[in-house]
């Protein structure tokens, strides 16, 4: 078999390899995940026995936790066209004072990369719902606005996801959630501390 015939079957087996793993991946539910916690972290520990596992469990905790709200989300943001970024962004400058904000500030306060915060703003631009213009003061610098036509979409998406957000966390009390909340901010100022230091060993 030549090169140029063996290449597709190469790319086949792969591509078999990538459908089966996603398949995988939707077929473990939540509780699944938490089982394969618990059985992999007596084994990981004795294998690594200088590893904290508290800590350890805790980073294994919330992956899982963000990966199933990506799940959660995605039919229902797919359905609306949008991307749970992307509606995130036209949030952020709905509730604006301006209606805009630059993309470096959008990337901040979504959580995600600068790299994939110009794919999102590009597709949020090619749909019509936001606009790139030239900051005032600085013309090297750019701002994104909310169109219009981005406003409706948010008011629209709004009454259609206020449902799913809420059965997210309908297991949790109002306490618990209030709870997780205050949790959640403490944490992400803790990993504040020592960045710099960690950021040197590197």
């Amino acid at each position: 078999m030549t090169r140029s015939k063996f290449a597709p079957c190469i790319y086949q087996y792969y591509m078999l390899v990538y459908r089966l793993s996603m398949n995988y991946q939707r077929i473990m539910n939540g509780q699944q995940r938490l089982s394969k916690v618990v059985s992999s972290t007596p084994r990981m520990a004795a294998a690594l026995p200088g590893m904290p596992m508290d800590g350890t469990v805790m980073v294994r905790l919330l992956r899982i936790s963000g990966s199933g709200l990506s799940d959660f989300f995605a039919p229902v943001f797919r359905a609306l066209d949008l991307s749970e970024h992307s509606f995130h962004v036209l949030c952020l400058l709905v509730a604006s004072e301006a209606g805009s904000a630059s993309p470096s500030e959008l990337s901040d306060m979504v959580g995600t990369s600068r790299g994939n915060m110009t794919r999102i703003l590009e597709e949020l631009e090619r749909d019509g719902w936001v606009a790139r213009t030239v900051a005032p003061r600085d013309a090297r610098r750019h701002v994104i606005m909310i169109t219009a036509a981005g406003r409706e979409k948010v008011r629209d998406t709004v009454p259609r996801i206020a449902g799913p957000i809420g059965r997210a966390f309908s297991d949790l009390t109002a306490e618990e959630f209030a709870l997780l909340g205050k949790l959640l901010r403490k944490l992400i100022v803790s990993l504040d501390k020592d960045a710099g230091e960690i950021r040197a060993v590197a």
